[in-house]
């Protein structure tokens, strides 16, 4: 069960744990978390690394290591929390001029962690955050080879 911390309503939450990783410890209480938000689906914490202040976490309860062993539900519901995170960081909580949503699949898509986690983070003119692309990033495939991975991609879906 999850803990119940100041402020946030008093029935508590199960989730499926997984005893190796940081994150389940985090959702029962074995470490210190500064929670924003938890619901039966997912919770909502604050990064202890932020980017800027005000980095926010968007996990599900549930421990999935990748995006593939993540409920559709709770993707869903890590979606709308994170949605409205972002509408707070907008309204002026942190120095926020804009905010940027980041979720790592895979190690080759740079994640670290293996409980799947979306980050929530607000941005600002010259924070010193980006992303760098990859050299030939301006070189654009033909529309015929965008057509034939979007038929594939739908055929799948």
């Amino acid at each position: 069960m999850l803990p119940v911390p100041d402020g946030m309503p008093t029935e508590r939450i199960a989730i499926n744990m997984n005893e190796d990783c940081v994150i389940c410890k985090l959702l029962v209480g074995e470490l210190e978390v500064s929670m924003v938000h938890q619901d039966e689906l997912c919770s909502a914490f604050m990064d202890i690394q932020p980017v800027n202040a005000g980095h926010v976490l968007v996990v599900p309860n549930k421990h999935a290591p990748y995006l593939a062993d993540l409920d559709e539900d709770a993707g869903a519901q890590i979606f709308r929390v994170a949605h409205r995170v972002a509408a707070v960081l907008r309204s002026g909580v942190v120095r926020c001029e804009g905010v940027n949503f980041f979720l790592a699949d895979g190690v080759a898509a740079g994640q670290e962690v293996f409980h799947a986690h979306l980050h929530v983070f607000p941005r600002f003119q010259g924070d010193g955050f980006r992303l760098v692309l990859p050299l030939d990033y301006e070189d654009r495939p033909e529309r015929s080879e965008l057509d034939a991975i979007a038929a594939k991609i739908r055929s799948q879906l």
